[in-house]
C-alpha cells in the first residue's frame, strides 16, 4: 500500500477524532481508542508481508500489552485533570508514567 495512501488515512482518521470530539467528547475518546487503527496496521503489515503471521503476532502481543500501559497514561491524565493542572503538566506527567510503564514492560520482555 502506497505511503501517502496510510498518511492520508491516518489523518482522516485523527481529524475525524477530534471533530467528532469537539462535540462529543467522550465518543472523540472511544473513536481514537478503538482498534480501528490496530486494525489497519494489521492490513497494512499483511500487504506488505504476505504470509508473515509471526509479525502481526507480535504486534498484536504489544497493542495489547501498550493497551495496558496506556491505560496508565489516561488515568494519569484523568486524574490530572480533575485537579486542574496545566495541559504541560497533565501530558508531562501522563508521559512520563506511560514512559516508565513501557520501559519495565521492556525490561520484563528481556
Amino acid at each position: 500500500m502506497p505511503f501517502y495512501l496510510k498518511l492520508l488515512l491516518s489523518i482522516v482518521i485523527i481529524i475525524t477524532a477530534t471533530q467528532i470530539g469537539r462535540s462529543f467528547p467522550s465518543l472523540g475518546g472511544i473513536i481514537a481508542t478503538m482498534p480501528l487503527t490496530g486494525s489497519i496496521v494489521l492490513v497494512w503489515f499483511y500487504a506488505d508481508n504476505p504470509g508473515n503471521f509471526r509479525l502481526m503476532e507480535s504486534f498484536s502481543k504489544g497493542s495489547l500489552w501498550g493497551a495496558l500501559i496506556s491505560v496508565l497514561f489516561f488515568v494519569t491524565v484523568y486524574l490530572c485533570f480533575r485537579r486542574d493542572f496545566s495541559l504541560t503538566a497533565t501530558l508531562t506527567s501522563g508521559f512520563s508514567v506511560w514512559l516508565v510503564g513501557a520501559l519495565c514492560y521492556q525490561f520484563l520482555l528481556k
